[in-house]
């Protein structure tokens, strides 16, 4: 769902400058004064919209950033960052915004890395999905309530899981999560990234596992690990100090400051793992700080710590090779399934409804085998470059030949799910053979107070 902003607001607020952002916990009103605000001096690079509204009625804001703010543009990835999806964890508010800030100066002022990466990149940015929660929290660094949305719903339990045998049933859905599920269904995301509090490290997929093959070493290792370990390490190496791994006394040493998220413990309903099977969207969880309510006189510094990796990580978005499928006619096509030989997704990566893929890889050669109703199956290798520092993946279009055999697209059967047909619409549902695997009440209970 998408809201207009009033046109009374815009009369009002035509001519009115941004005002300097202040370090402090700005509430859910003045956070949506400031995006009216930004938005109405800047309405040629942002564009605001709401996804939809939490239990209590509040909208959950976006801003998006770029040359075309509006509508999405072929070949230019959409990047999203969400903050405060518990509520009591509350850095990712403050940093966000202080990004969106950033970024629209920099363009105004002719900064060349700003540029560079607004006319390069849609960037969506939700600084709270859980406003409901930030009202009823409080300022413990790690006790403090408003971890749940107003129903005493932990939103990042709440996803449709591929490994825990869950099905899309909408009633059983938070507000909140069925209007993030939505505007998945509504944007082809490339690269996401979740902010948390409570732990210093970045946390990756998978998530959860039911002890099949994806179980190695302690690890749910998903088929794009490697993508994921250079995604983590981006912003970890990038942050002031997270990469030293030790930084937070509540929680294990993590080497290089990364993790992969079912070896620290197992989650089920995880937003990142769904972006991934489902949405196509690689996705890593960022813990930002140690305090899950730091002191508002710590916030300049933590901005300082966090900036060069929060810019590096969405120019991560150019990696790999991004392009479009043609079909013997020459017109695009979707849901056209793109695979990469040895990368093997729980669901196959598909064309959007501008015949447009996009996988995320790192320098080196890859096979692709392409696979559309009656059309022959597409083989070619690739040598993908790296792709960040030029702000472009590699671009490269997929022309198919008609046949008289139609091929079937690929599905899995190790997991037995059944995905969306159509990349950008309908409901999905998933069944599992279950093995054994279960989290236990006392780990759940852990996992509240030491992050995701």
């Amino acid at each position: 769902m998408m809201i207009l902003l009033p046109l009374v607001f815009l009369v009002v607020l035509h001519h009115t400058p941004v005002t300097l952002l202040q370090f402090y916990y700005h509430n859910n009103q003045q956070i949506k004064e400031y995006l009216f605000e930004v938005n109405t001096a800047n309405p040629h690079i942002t564009h605001l919209y709401s996804i939809g509204q939490s239990v209590r009625g509040q909208e959950l804001w976006v801003l998006a950033l770029g040359v075309s703010p509006g509508r999405h543009t072929v070949g230019v990835p959409e990047f999203k960052y969400v903050g405060n999806m518990h509520g009591n964890e509350v850095l990712g508010r403050v940093l966000l915004l202080h990004l969106i800030e950033d970024l629209v100066e920099g363009y105004r002022n002719n900064e060349t890395w700003s540029l560079q990466l607004l006319n390069s990149t849609r960037i969506h940015i939700m600084p709270t999905m859980n406003p409901d929660g930030f009202d009823s929290s409080d300022t413990d660094c790690m006790y403090s309530q408003g971890r749940f949305n107003h129903n005493g719903i932990d939103l990042n339990r709440n996803f449709p899981d591929a490994f825990a045998g869950q099905a899309f049933d909408e009633d059983k859905r938070e507000a909140e999560v069925q209007a993030m599920i939505g505007w998945l269904q509504t944007e082809t995301f490339v690269l996401s990234a979740n902010l948390h509090g409570g732990a210093l490290v970045a946390s990756y997929p998978y998530d959860n596992s039911n002890g099949g093959s994806e179980l190695i070493n302690g690890a749910s290792v998903s088929p794009d690990d490697d993508v994921f370990v250079h995604l983590a390490k981006v912003y970890s190496y990038n942050h002031a100090s997270m990469y030293k791994g030790n930084r937070c006394t509540e929680s294990r040493p993590f080497l290089d400051g990364i993790t992969n998220g079912y070896k620290w413990y197992a989650l089920t309903g995880g937003m990142q793992d769904y972006n991934y099977v489902w949405a196509q969207c690689l996705e890593v969880t960022l813990e930002i700080s140690c305090c899950k309510f730091p002191p508002v006189s710590e916030l300049p510094a933590m901005w300082t710590d966090n900036r060069k990796a929060l810019l590096s990580y969405i120019q991560q978005v150019h990696l790999g090779v991004k392009g479009r499928v043609f079909d013997s006619k020459g017109a695009p096509v979707q849901n056209a399934v793109v695979e990469v030989v040895g990368r093997r997704n729980i669901c196959p990566f598909k064309t959007n409804q501008y015949g447009e893929y996009y996988r995320l890889l790192l320098p080196g050669n890859y096979t692709f085998t392409v696979t559309y109703p009656g059309h022959e199956v597409l083989t070619e290798t690739l040598t993908v470059p790296y792709g960040p520092d030029n702000y472009s993946a590699l671009k490269h279009d997929f022309l198919l030949h008609k046949t008289t055999t139609t091929h079937q697209p690929f599905s899995t059967t190790q997991y037995h799910v059944t995905c969306n047909t159509d990349l950008n619409a309908g409901a999905v549902s998933v069944r599992r053979e279950r093995t054994g695997l279960a989290v236990g009440l006392g780990l759940v209970m852990v996992a509240s107070y030491v992050g995701k």
